[in-house]
């Protein structure tokens, strides 16, 4: 039997608990987790590039406010040696395969005007020299040898070991070294100051300690801050309830070791919420204690909840699909995730390119949990949960169906959206 962690958050509840019996309120907050009526898109796919990144975005501002959208996350800002920006070399040089320093700067604006915040893409588990292996500039290193993990397939690494998962395409970053820390500090200090960002989403965060997450984030104190923890999912695919719980315990010790400084996108709840969705597996969403599955189940507020990004999902004109949702239940899959804790992130394709349905489905939703006051923290009470449907209330205040299945809140709730095997009421 798994030994499932006490989590900060149940801590600082009991304490609240406590308070408030004696009459004092204490909130419960998270560090760098927004407002908690966040919503975010994922602003770009694997090909935005070849369509002008920075210009779409700016061309879309509109839309994205209309929408509701409050973050917009950007891809890799700096030149790179890959197409979409993951092999980054010159951290300050901002004119990339996306547009050009000026275009960036004029969607970040964009976006600033209307009160959107724009979210860096930062990628400092590894990094690729200017002309060779490893010879870093604008910025370069006191060392850059002494700045690359001795255990990094160059070779010529003088770092320490590495404090993560390695990662062969880049020189892997030793973040014990002071200088390593110094730069990063800098340059992300300069993004939010000079460039407009208000937070961050940390690129492949398995590769090196959560605690420089925390350290990052408290010198550059970010509106926002996710990190991509994808833990493996080990024994049987097909798993579900308590034998999930070690995938969405990785989460939880990801966020434990930023200090609670960082929320974690929801793996688990994309895996279990996938396997339902396509096999008709309702029950699979519920877990033993009657709560959410995956990681909004334990610690909502840090929790980032998705159906697709540019690793897992289609994007025009091809893309990775490592593991995509299956396109014919993102009606579901957003009905799900749009209404519940945690802090939803809509990906772009499925909002800009995958038909008007769709987008009015999500902007439908997005209208819906604003208007009902659902935040990354809200009361969830699962009403059915079986091999055809599942159905939950949130906040008191809305009712949620997915799947084939009947059922309804009961005549005091109104409609207020369906479609394909999917509806929504409100009070």
């Amino acid at each position: 039997m798994m030994r499932i962690r006490m989590r900060n958050w149940l801590l600082t509840l009991g304490l609240s608990f406590v308070l408030l019996c004696l009459g004092i309120v204490m909130p419960v907050e998270a560090a760098y987790s927004g407002s908690g009526s966040d919503i975010m898109l994922q602003g770009f796919h694997w090909n935005s590039w070849q369509y002008g990144t920075w210009n779409s975005i700016t061309n879309h501002a509109n839309d994205i406010d209309n929408a509701g959208f409050t973050m917009v996350w950007f891809p890799p800002a700096s030149a790179a040696t890959d197409d979409c920006g993951y092999l980054p070399n010159q951290w300050y040089n901002l004119n990339s395969n996306h547009g050009s320093e000026s275009e960036l700067r004029a969607a970040v604006s964009a976006l600033n005007n209307k009160g959107i915040k724009a979210i860096a893409d930062i990628v400092i588990n590894h990094r690729v020299g200017t002309t060779d292996w490893a010879d870093f500039s604008n910025p370069a290193f006191d060392d850059n040898s002494d700045a690359v993990t001795s255990d990094d397939e160059w070779g010529y690494g003088t770092g320490n070991y590495d404090t993560g998962d390695g990662y062969s395409a880049g020189r892997d970053l030793d973040h014990t070294y002071y200088d390593v820390q110094t730069e990063i500090q800098y340059w992300m200090n300069w993004l939010k100051s000079d460039v407009g960002f208000k937070g961050w989403r940390y690129d492949y965060v398995k590769g090196y300690s959560g605690y420089y997450n925390g350290l990052y984030n408290d010198s550059t104190t970010p509106y926002f801050s996710v990190g991509e923890f994808w833990p493996d999912i080990t024994g049987d695919y097909y798993a579900s309830g308590d034998n999930v719980n070690y995938h969405r315990q990785k989460l939880m010790d990801w966020i434990d070791a930023t200090g609670g400084k960082s929320t974690a996108f929801d793996f688990t709840t994309k895996w279990q919420l996938m396997l339902a969705t396509s096999r008709s597996e309702y029950w699979r969403l519920q877990d033993s204690s009657g709560g959410p599955i995956g990681a909004i189940g334990w610690w909502p507020q840090m929790s980032v909840t998705f159906l697709d990004n540019h690793d897992t999902g289609p994007s025009p004109n091809g893309g990775q699909e490592h593991w995509p949702f299956e396109s014919s239940h993102l009606g579901k899959g957003y009905a799900y995730i749009l209404t519940h804790p945690g802090t939803p992130c809509v990906y772009w394709p499925h909002y800009f390119d995958w038909g008007s349905d769709l987008q009015n489905t999500i902007k439908t939703l997005i209208s819906l949990r604003k208007e009902k006051g659902i935040t990354s923290t809200s009361s969830v009470s699962i009403q059915a949960a079986d091999s055809s449907k599942y159905a939950a209330i949130v906040n008191n205040s809305l009712a949620v169906k997915i799947g084939p299945g009947n059922w309804s809140p009961g005549s005091a709730w109104n409609l207020r959206a369906s479609g394909n095997e999917w509806a929504v009421w409100t009070q």
